[in-house]
């Protein structure tokens, strides 16, 4: 795959790049070898305070980035703001909390001094996604860099100016030369990387078939790994549920990211009592979208990311129709217009025991299925090989406990929509990973985990 900027809104190639040769990517590995050596021995408070300007950077600057990630991905400019101030807010977060997160935890026993050490591990290889391209990217970078880590970035190939903007904050930011790199190259050179012995640990965010890629070479050399993979997430609305509420926040939910977010809402599981209204307040609100430039604020909906996402994404449309799904709007790819863009889409009657209907669907498209109680609602929402978010809707406490206990997920948000939080751990288990990122959880994954004993 080129490395290159395309326009997902208008098809446009804007700039190429040339990937790194074998050469230049032992002098990148020397050179975290190398910066690691004298960044651990860096403390918090230097950590904290050039991680607090790489904040003040994104704020500063977040109208520049913004654009950036539109014109590489086609998410809605209002909504990469959005991004890049949370990105601001992660990299906040760690420089008030790693120095307690990482602190040493006194352990009684009948040694004269017991205590676990937190360490840092070395440089950690970061493969990341095109769907939110800074924000992936500083959740993984703000609690490395804070832990003492010297990070390495393969980022997708159809976002290198993001990526390569994100190296030069860190680096305007004060970190030392090296501490965080980007590396352009193609998904086929990450089995050498994690081959290299100056290379200690990988985290992925990304489709299945990369993360069992990244796990196969990792595996071989031993090496931990952090995978977050796809999502085919449940948003369960049941009888008691505040309908109109649920509705608006669904919406929301399938739309954000034009669609392409693994914690988007994807498979409505309704209520059979309720459903009726439910189908026809959400075909509502999916046809008052609008769909269109993502520069523009008005937009609702842009782009999908490359032709082969939208390819894909309508082949997966027409099969759900082949087995008796039903369309109640969209359907088709927009041939209107240039660019990658698919409408709003509702299928309703897939049956529910066949293959599609357990498949992640990454665009605006709701699969939307009745079912008559609770036991249902839960056997549907985790007949699933994924287990990455779950939203539920109701207003009865036994019915919330059951949902918390039941839902096969790394995450179950009731009343709302899913979403990560810096405070909170985030991940999945099934297919959709392992291992977990931000909060205190995140920040202990590439760490050395060393118990000491003194007699």
């Amino acid at each position: 795959m080129a490395i290159a900027t395309i326009n997902p809104a208008t098809g446009e190639t804007l700039k190429t790049f040339e990937a790194l040769n074998d050469t230049e990517i032992l002098a990148k590995l020397d050179l975290a070898n190398q910066a690691f050596e004298k960044y651990r021995q860096t403390d918090f408070s230097e950590r904290s305070q050039w991680l607090q300007k790489a904040a003040d950077i994104l704020e500063q600057d977040k109208a520049e980035f913004a654009k950036l990630m539109t014109l590489e991905m086609g998410k809605p400019f209002k909504a990469a703001i959005a991004e890049v101030e949370k990105c601001a807010v992660v990299c906040r977060y760690y420089a008030e909390h790693a120095p307690s997160f990482l602190a040493d935890v006194s352990v009684k026993t009948d040694a004269s001094q017991s205590f676990v050490r937190y360490q840092p591990m070395g440089a950690i290889l970061a493969v990341m996604p095109w769907n939110f391209p800074f924000w992936q990217v500083f959740r993984f970078a703000a609690p490395a860099l804070m832990a003492g880590n010297v990070g390495l970035l393969k980022h997708a190939s159809n976002v290198p100016q993001c990526a390569l903007a994100i190296e030069d904050i860190i680096r305007r930011a004060g970190f030392p030369e090296g501490a965080f790199q980007t590396l352009l190259i193609g998904a086929a050179k990450v089995a050498d990387l994690m081959a290299d012995d100056r290379v200690k640990a990988a985290t992925l965010t990304g489709s299945e078939p990369a993360g069992i890629s990244l796990a196969v070479a990792a595996g071989k050399q031993i090496k931990k790994t952090v995978l977050e993979l796809g999502g085919s997430d449940p948003f369960i609305v049941l009888e008691s549920a505040d309908l109109e509420t649920a509705v608006v926040t669904a919406t929301t939910a399938r739309m954000l990211n034009n669609g392409q977010s693994c914690i988007a809402a994807k498979r409505f599981i309704v209520a059979e009592a309720i459903a009726d209204k439910f189908e026809k307040l959400l075909l509502e609100k999916f046809e008052a979208l609008k769909v269109g430039d993502p520069m523009q604020s008005d937009t609702d909906l842009g782009p999908l990311a490359t032709p082969g996402i939208l390819q894909d994404l309508d082949q997966q449309v027409q099969a759900a129709t082949k087995i008796g799904g039903k369309v109640l709007t969209g359907g088709h790819p927009l041939s209107d217009r240039p660019g990658n863009f698919y409408p709003p889409t509702i299928i309703i009657d897939i049956p529910p025991d066949t293959p599609i209907a357990k498949e992640e669907f990454f665009g605006p498209v709701a699969l939307l299925f009745r079912v008559p109680d609770i036991d249902a609602a839960i056997k549907l929402a985790n007949d699933s090989p994924f287990g990455l978010g779950a939203s539920a809707w109701t207003k009865n406490d036994q019915e919330c406990d059951r949902l918390i206990e039941e839902i096969e997920a790394g995450a179950v948000f009731i009343n709302s929509m899913v979403k990560s939080d810096p405070r909170l751990p985030f991940g999945g288990t099934k297919r959709s990973g392992y291992g977990r990122e931000l909060s205190i959880q995140g920040i202990h994954e590439f760490v050395n985990v060393k118990t000491v004993w003194v007699k």
